[in-house]
């Protein structure tokens, strides 16, 4: 343990003790007496929690805010299959256009108010403005309406067989219900009230922004009976508070690990697994199951890339065994994939894949990016600092773009100013970008409908806003495929056409383990969260 290790840590620790609130907002947890060691769980998640809106934004840490604080009306098991949460019943009518939803009993938000239908219909119209899937569906839904307090309806205008799992995938951002109160937000902001149905409070008077985020017990909230899994059954919180540590070295928040500081670790670098693996005191665990795969999203609104030529041309010059080497090291821990939808995963084809097989090729990537119009006009790469694959990636991206005569400019930051300044449609002089990077699980990618980067609706798409019209009609057809054989075959079609227009380019699939103390028990395997229910210490 390096001196430095220790100075950070102990300053990081004694900073917490005595922290005061740094988001405002009414319904507030007032303080309370901290729970003790036995009921506490410190966990040290992938980066810092920057937005407390989960459905303003796709980034996992907020999905991971919006799992702690809020429920869902159907949530995945660990079989990946779709289980009701919120919701008692429900069924669709004969000619499976209209569907309907009861709500099942002692649902409560944390400020003891009932959740309602106007609660959830609410909930519904914001998520789906901001979700691709949710988007995809609403195209399809003539009304949301409200039978009851406890009972609503979706009144579609044609079958679409993909609304349940729509409503209960693991992709961000997730379909959170909420107060309608917060809910009636314009879809373009960000709540500024934090009032859950979830299993656990967010402590805001404990919370200090960049440093912690605290969430306690929610005693009112009333589980299902059935045993948890996934993000299915019973969320029961067997601890009386969790808090997101927020330590950017990795070094620091390993030794803190190692000294029973914290209890969970989420991103442990690889390179240093062997020497947790000799620790008698810690747990390493793989809880995604599918992985993640690494994202380059290239921005269509803008030169080079709203040409195809320069987006083909980042398909040429990049070798994801750079990518994966450089975080990951060890080979057993991740795999180079060409397929659009991820590899080990239904979707998985070689489709349109001839490119993968003579990358890396420096000559044919300048040539592309030479026809593509540009010049050496300015290409400004957004590089999250605090992240590992993430600052490892952009300097790879950086000096591969340079080697063929490019002119990166990388404008590096915390991951929270990635987040924020890639909802900018601005001109990159202006405040926008050209180029950044960022993870998905690859749950979510191996669905051409649950992942937002899959949709190509212009500046309705996700941050890139990559526009396809043969895209979207193929992405249609698969959400209403009956068989798995007739999805698979859309599948293909989907990423030959793909990997002619570029949506995106993947820079590798990995797995990684998880860290915890051996007394830390219960943690749930779901691809794209981590949840805290269910979870407790000895």
């Amino acid at each position: 343990m390096t001196r430095r290790a220790t100075s950070s840590r102990r300053s990081f620790l004694k900073t917490g003790l005595a922290a005061t609130a740094a988001v405002a907002a009414p319904g507030r947890l007032t303080a309370q007496s901290a729970p003790g060691a036995a009921k506490t769980i410190r966990a040290v998640m992938h980066g810092d929690l920057t937005v407390l809106d989960p459905i303003w934004t796709t980034a996992n840490m907020s999905a991971y805010h919006g799992a702690m604080l809020y429920d869902t009306l159907f949530g995945i098991d660990a079989n990946l299959d779709t289980k009701p949460q919120m919701v008692s019943k429900w069924g669709a009518s004969d000619d499976k256009k209209t569907w309907t939803f009861e709500l099942r009993d002692g649902l409560k938000f944390t400020d003891g108010t009932a959740v309602s239908s106007d609660d959830v219909i609410a909930s519904l119209r914001r998520w789906a403005a901001r979700d691709g899937a949710g988007q995809h569906m609403m195209q399809r839904v003539a009304d949301i309406a409200k039978k009851d307090d406890k009972t609503f309806q979706f009144i579609l205008k044609e079958p679409y067989g993909y609304l349940v799992d729509a409503l209960g995938k693991t992709s961000t951002p997730l379909c959170y219900i909420m107060r309608k109160k917060e809910a009636e937000t314009n879809p373009m902001e960000k709540i500024t009230a934090y009032v859950g149905s979830g299993p656990f409070i967010f402590n805001e008077t404990e919370t200090r922004q960049g440093v912690r985020y605290v969430y306690d017990r929610n005693p009112n909230y009333v589980p299902r009976s059935e045993a948890a899994s996934g993000l299915a059954g019973g969320k029961i919180a067997k601890v009386d508070r969790v808090i997101f540590e927020n330590m950017a070295d990795s070094q620091t928040a390993l030794a803190a690990l190692q000294a029973g500081e914290i209890d969970f670790y989420e991103t442990p670098p690889i390179d240093l697994i062997g020497q947790l693996e000799g620790d008698s005191n810690l747990t390493l665990e793989v809880l995604n199951k599918t992985g993640n795969i690494g994202w380059l999203r290239m921005n269509f609104l803008h030169p080079p890339f709203n040409h195809v030529d320069a987006r083909r041309a980042m398909l040429y010059l990049l070798d994801q065994e750079d990518f994966m080497k450089a975080t990951f090291g060890n080979a057993k821990y991740y795999n180079k994939c060409a397929s659009n939808f991820g590899c080990g995963v239904p979707m998985e084809n070689d489709a349109n894949t001839g490119w993968f097989k003579e990358a890396p090729n420096p000559a044919k990537a300048k040539d592309f990016l030479q026809k593509s119009g540009y010049k050496g006009e300015p290409i400004l790469l957004m590089q999250a600092t605090n992240i590992d694959f993430m600052r490892n990636a952009a300097d790879l991206v950086a000096g591969a773009l340079r080697s063929i005569g490019a002119n990166v400019q990388v404008a590096s930051s915390d991951w929270g100013g990635v987040v924020n300044r890639r909802a900018v449609k601005a001109p990159p002089d202006q405040g926008g970008w050209n180029l950044f990077i960022t993870w998905a699980d690859g749950n979510a990618v191996s669905n051409p409908i649950a992942l937002a980067g899959h949709a190509a609706t212009g500046e309705k798409a996700w941050f890139g806003w990559p526009s396809d019209a043969k895209n979207e009609e193929l992405r249609d057809q698969w959400a209403v495929a009956g068989s798995l054989q007739e999805k698979q075959q859309i599948a293909r079609a989907l990423q030959e056409n793909a990997w002619n227009f570029v949506p995106h380019v993947w820079l590798g699939q990995w797995v990684a383990p998880t860290a915890r103390r051996k007394n830390l028990t219960g943690m749930l395997a779901v691809p794209g969260v981590v949840p805290f229910w269910n979870a407790q210490k000895a």
